[in-house]
């Protein structure tokens, strides 16, 4: 792995170490070498083993020693004390952004990213993709750059992630027509990495919360995707087309997508979907001369409990995510975006999927709502793939690069 080799572990079973200790230091802070052996389940010379690789990368950093253990609750420890280790976070190693339908954000993040999302700056999303282009040159100019290790895009729609293409989207469809990675890495000359929004997400929610049971994540945002993880890694195909429930046709539903198509889940179910539902009815009513924002409008869900066609919509919506968990065999599902400011809508939802889901007949659907944790998962999939790739010799981040970033 860039010129560290570790041949007493297979590489999968090395790279799934590597993951669970950069995750767990990524919420406890700082542990010692045993302190991670303990909580991995792994044995004390296989972490001394990963801890040295990451050490080596740069991906960790020394942080003192302690007496106490952390996963001991406090109690002192005979002997030496041990040496604490945690992410580096002394300089930022990947310019991360968050290409949105309506907004593009924008930070440079060491690899100790905190889960909760901190982007520096943010800018209207343009309307081409010179506009783009200028505006995020123009957002980065005062942002550090020369410690950086690649760049990282989160972008919507159907990604390539593998080549760096943007098949189809739905709502940016410029984004379809250029070499999105060729024109960044003519600004930075960095390696360039995409990664679809919704899949982005998902890693995130995995880095926070690595362990758990395989999960279908779907994020209520301008539209409705989904992701799933499953053996603790995210699911992909050859052909990059998954978890585009949003895309699924509601019968009676007469709108247009973005997609070209007419009648999908998300418009009616998106942000955008429920407002224009719940703005022509108070139009129709008299209520409102103006139409009310994001925010009024969870007000009024909130205080006053669903109506009949927001809980139309979401009947609708649980039918899908039912017919999902049944074709995956799962029974985790992780809300994020605007659903999840809605807990009458969250709990309405969970108890409908629980309805339609052959895991509600003879056990528990687990239905959780979640935090965007997409500037971690950016930087999860930026040490999975350009830091610590599968493939060793063929890394898409370049040695010489990475010993010079390296103190």
């Amino acid at each position: 792995m860039l010129g560290v080799k570790t041949a007493a572990l297979p590489a999968s079973l090395r790279r799934t170490n590597q993951r669970t200790v950069i995750s767990l230091l990524l919420r406890l802070g700082c542990a010692s070498r045993a302190d991670l052996a303990k909580a991995a389940g792994i044995s004390q010379p296989t972490a001394g083993k990963i801890t040295t690789e990451l050490l080596r990368l740069g991906i960790l950093e020394l942080a003192g020693s302690g007496g106490d253990s952390l996963e001991s609750g406090g109690g002192s420890r005979l002997g030496r004390p041990g040496q604490l280790l945690r992410l580096n976070g002394a300089q930022p190693r990947f310019l991360a952004i968050e290409l949105g339908v309506s907004e593009t954000r924008i930070a440079a993040f060491p690899i100790a990213v905190t889960l909760e999302d901190n982007w520096t700056s943010r800018l209207p999303t343009p309307g081409s993709p010179e506009e783009w282009l200028d505006s995020v040159k123009a957002a980065t100019k005062e942002l550090p750059t020369d410690s950086l290790w690649g760049v990282l895009v989160s972008v919507p729609g159907v990604v390539e992630e593998a080549t760096g293409r943007v098949l189809f989207s739905p709502n940016l469809h410029w984004l379809e027509h250029m070499n999105l990675p060729e024109r960044l890495r003519t600004i930075w000359g960095l390696p360039v990495l995409l990664v679809q929004e919704i899949r982005a997400l998902a890693l995130g929610h995995l880095t926070a919360k690595p362990g758990g049971e395989d999960f279908l994540l779907v994020d209520f945002g301008q539209g409705v995707g989904g992701a799933i993880v499953m053996e603790g890694e995210l699911f992909s195909h050859p052909v990059p087309l998954s978890g585009e429930l949003g895309h699924t046709p509601v019968a009676g539903n007469t709108r247009r997508c973005g997609c070209g198509a007419v009648g999908c889940l998300e418009t009616l179910v998106s942000e955008s979907g429920m407002l224009e539902s719940f703005n022509s009815l108070t139009w129709k009513r008299g209520r409102s001369e103006s139409p009310v924002s994001w925010s009024s409008f969870c007000d009024q869900v909130n205080r006053d409990g669903l109506e009949p066609w927001l809980e139309e919509a979401l009947e609708a919506t649980a039918r899908v995510m039912a017919g999902a968990l049944n074709v995956l065999g799962v029974r985790r599902l992780v809300l994020t975006g605007g659903l999840a400011e809605l807990p009458s809508c969250v709990a309405f939802l969970a108890q409908r999927v629980k309805q339609g889901a052959m895991w509600g007949r003879f056990g528990e659907i687990l239905c959780e709502t979640a935090p965007h944790h997409r500037a971690a998962g950016l930087v999860a999939a930026g040490l999975d793939r350009l830091v610590l790739p599968a493939d060793e010799e063929a890394g898409a981040i370049f040695p010489a690069l990475l010993a010079h970033a390296v103190p």
